[in-house]
């Protein structure tokens, strides 16, 4: 079976469109795949973050991953900062990075772009910690957004590197993005992605908002003038928009939903989609919270770093011996 590796920062809240880009298609793959998915606390602290509101957030991510249909006994699912070699194994890589190579990530050069001060160090390496996350397990596929997929060229690179001076160490992982419902758009500007950081809370649903207030949400959706149902994600961003929540949730295809949708108006369609959602979330809500108060999240994450100790360890003192660290046996 092959293996696939993801991670999230415990940073926000989670959104719908992180459950449609991501977590979705997690539960269809821990079938198909050996899963690793860790909390990327260390990720989290490249800025400034409430020590309460970080350890909140992280708890309420487990549940709603579980609540969301992983299963544990097919997913090992871990905590980051609880498997210190991650850590080590980031710096080794970090010595095998060069400068041009981090300063063309996306995030450094956005806030440099924008003239951002205060940027730390931990924000313009953590790309080498990331592929330390990915090369740890010898990931054959990471599923990412398409603002993502450069972390997976990066991990390449250095797994190819390092293979290349030392011998083969880590395996080459391929990078996985999901084709229908890859990306959610704001509910108030289409064109910018759904986002744990959106500043307008109309253009986000979380998936811990009020379930009759998403419905709301929904229904106050930016659309256009045109009065006409297509997926037409350049013209039409805003309704396109909506026809991927709906397919994303629902399973109906996009193409049947627009047919069924002929001669109809954007206030029918706001109204399913609205109700979806609300059923979803409403679903979604109580499972969570069974799962806060059945105290399985301890057991889930003492299991899951474990397990992923031991691979880790493992993957490191190979590293360490090829770099020539290793003196004891």
């Amino acid at each position: 079976m092959q293996t696939m590796l993801s991670g999230i920062k415990p940073t926000g809240r989670l959104t719908l469109g992180n459950y449609i880009g991501a977590i979705r298609q997690f539960v269809e793959y821990q079938d198909e795949y050996e899963m690793y998915i860790f909390i990327a606390n260390l990720h989290a602290i490249t800025v400034a973050e409430d020590p309460t509101e970080l350890k909140r957030n992280t708890k309420d991510l487990i549940a709603l991953y579980l609540a969301c249909g992983l299963d544990p006994q097919k997913v090992t699912l871990f905590l980051q900062s609880d498997v210190h070699q991650h850590a080590e194994l980031g710096w080794m890589l970090t010595c095998h990075t060069y400068m041009g190579e981090l300063q063309r990530m996306t995030q450094y050069k956005d806030k440099t772009a924008k003239g951002e001060t205060g940027i730390t160090a931990g924000l313009f390496t953590y790309p080498c910690l990331m592929a330390a996350d990915i090369l740890m397990y010898d990931a054959d596929f990471v599923p990412v957004g398409v603002d993502q997929k450069q972390h997976v060229e990066l991990a390449r690179d250095l797994a190819e590197r390092f293979n290349n001076r030392y011998g083969e160490t880590f395996r080459i992982p391929q990078p996985l993005t999901p084709k229908v419902g890859a990306k959610i758009y704001s509910l108030q500007n289409p064109t910018k992605k759904m986002s744990k950081s959106e500043a307008n809370p109309k253009g986000t649903i979380d998936l811990l908002d009020d379930p009759a207030q998403a419905r709301n949400k929904i229904k106050s959706a930016v659309t256009d003038s045109l009065g006409v149902i297509n997926y037409d994600p350049q013209n039409q961003p805003g309704v396109s928009n909506l026809l991927m929540i709906h397919s994303s949730l629902s399973g109906e295809s996009i193409d049947a939903i627009v047919e069924r949708y002929q001669g109809k108006g954007y206030g029918e369609l706001k109204k399913e989609v609205g109700d979806i959602v609300f059923d979803f979330l409403s679903d979604l809500q109580k499972r969570y919270k069974e799962i806060v108060a059945s105290g399985v999240i301890e057991e889930v994450l003492r299991e899951g770093n474990a397990k992923a100790s031991r691979i880790a360890e493992k993957k490191v003192r190979k590293v360490k011996k090829k770099l020539g660290f290793q003196i004891l046996k």
